[in-house]
């Protein structure tokens, strides 16, 4: 589990293609490789990936094939800048929102508007994820825990603070250019219950 809170701006080192549908990437993070173990898990922009090695500051980890084509994960290239985020410890502040790191779907910046102190970013959203996105509600966008400003039918938009922008991908994210999404999953939960309970469900 996740906050969505970037602690580090990593750096795509390899991907290595080990056949049978999966690879290895290796990454580059000097604090959340500081006290990384195998097993570990960090999530990379809100992909949960698990450590299987640490060397000098890098970690590497196994992807499948699945993962590649269902995240923005499968169009990095070496030297690529990502988010990074190791799992969040128990006694630590939940400074964003509880976050899985397991992506919902891929959308797509497709505005960017800047202003004094701040800008606003406008991402496609796929319409099959729309129903658990709200105004002033979380969502997760490359691992980054983000407030809701607006949203629609298939987009949504967010306001970016100074930090966001210089402390994370995003800030040089262009229009057109893929990222992950992640939607709160209590919003998913919810469904379910209603579902069940329409359908004639235990309660």
């Amino acid at each position: 589990m996740f906050t969505g809170i970037v602690e580090e701006l990593g750096e795509i080192v390899r991907t290595t293609d080990t056949g049978g549908d999966s690879a290895l990437v290796a990454v580059r993070g000097r604090l959340v490789t500081s006290d990384a173990r195998h097993g570990d898990s960090i999530a990379v922009n809100g992909v949960c990936l698990t450590v299987v090695d640490v060397s000098d500051g890098v970690f590497t980890a196994d992807v499948m094939g699945e993962t590649l084509r269902r995240t923005a994960l499968g169009a990095l290239r070496p030297g690529d800048p990502v988010n990074l985020e190791r799992a969040a410890a128990l006694n630590s502040r939940l400074g964003g929102h509880l976050v899985q790191g397991h992506v919902d779907g891929v959308g797509e910046v497709l505005s960017r508007e800047p202003a004094a102190q701040w800008e606003t970013v406008r991402f496609r959203l796929p319409t099959d994820l729309s129903r658990y996105v709200v105004e002033k509600g979380s969502i997760t966008v490359d691992g980054i825990s983000l407030t809701v400003a607006a949203v629609g039918d298939d987009w949504f938009s967010v306001g970016l603070i100074p930090t966001t922008l210089k402390l994370t991908t995003l800030g040089a994210r262009g229009v057109g250019d893929p990222v992950n999404l992640e939607v709160d999953v209590l919003a998913k939960y919810v469904e379910r219950l209603l579902g069940d309970r329409a359908a004639g469900g235990d309660r």
